[in-house]
């Protein structure tokens, strides 16, 4: 009889599971977003280059509807943001240790709530108030994709689902780019700056679907965060920075291209 196989396998170095485990979680989360988003992006520049026309006369929907009925698009929305937290569930509980409690140690728990809000509100104001300029400027320039916000009256639960998502993104970004990924790229013996960098890098690539301004601004918001991460420690003022802009984009953006159409709308 044949001697039972040992699944663990200790015999395979620490290196090669975590660069395994890396792929893996970025090939279920922002990995598959930014493949998908950069390859969006040759596409559009494809299509501009063949009709003679710049990457500003293309456009690109944020939260578009899952299907014609409003019950079945409420259904897919809520599994769709359901299933992304799911994602971030299993990255935190590969952070989880014995005697270590993963959410704490990331700084994602409520114990300093307050100065964490006045954190996420201060980087809204440093990295939201640019980076609309930085749209606007590459709309101007027509260097970024027009940016087709949801319709907030096209159901009931539309600016419900819409918040809801803005605290998807929020918790999925922040927790795999900086959370987990910071702690594994530095247990690989990367520095922390080339940790800042490449975690910038593919924050950039994820979002190159709207243009360049795009990938320039989110190039700069992933330095910045980055760096606050590295040097407060704490994830919970990101993630309300993250979750707060993005409320702006899904919600308010929308009522700024109703108000100012010729500013906000198509060129």
């Amino acid at each position: 009889m044949e001697p039972p196989i040992d699944v663990r396998n200790p015999t395979d170095p620490p290196r090669v599971r975590l660069w395994w485990e890396i792929g893996i979680v970025l090939a279920l989360s922002v990995g598959q977003s930014a493949i998908y988003s950069v390859l969006s992006f040759v596409r559009t520049v494809q299509r501009a280059l063949a009709e003679n026309a710049s990457i500003g006369d293309q456009s690109t929907q944020l939260n578009p509807s899952r299907d014609a009925d409003a019950l079945w698009d409420l259904t897919y929305q809520l599994l769709g943001i359901f299933f992304s937290l799911c994602v971030v569930a299993l990255v935190v509980y590969l952070l989880w240790e014995p005697g270590s409690n993963a959410l704490r140690r990331i700084g994602l728990d409520f114990r300093r709530f307050g100065g964490d809000l006045g954190r996420g509100i201060l980087l809204v104001i440093v990295i939201g108030v640019p980076g609309l300029a930085l749209y606007l400027a590459g709309r101007a320039l027509g260097i970024t994709v027009e940016v087709v916000p949801a319709p907030l009256d096209a159901a009931w639960f539309t600016v419900p689902v819409l918040l809801l998502a803005a605290v998807r993104a929020g918790l999925l970004e922040e927790v795999i780019l900086l959370g987990y990924l910071f702690d594994r790229l530095r247990r690989l013996g990367w520095s922390w700056w080339s940790i800042i960098v490449a975690t910038a890098l593919l924050r950039a690539a994820y979002h190159a679907y709207q243009g360049v301004g795009a990938i320039i601004g989110n190039f700069v918001m992933g330095l910045v965060f980055g760096w606050c991460y590295r040097r407060w420690g704490r994830l919970m003022p990101l993630v309300i920075a993250h979750t707060l802009i993005d409320v702006v984009a899904f919600v308010a953006y929308p009522l700024a291209v109703g108000l100012w159409p010729t500013l906000f709308g198509p060129s």
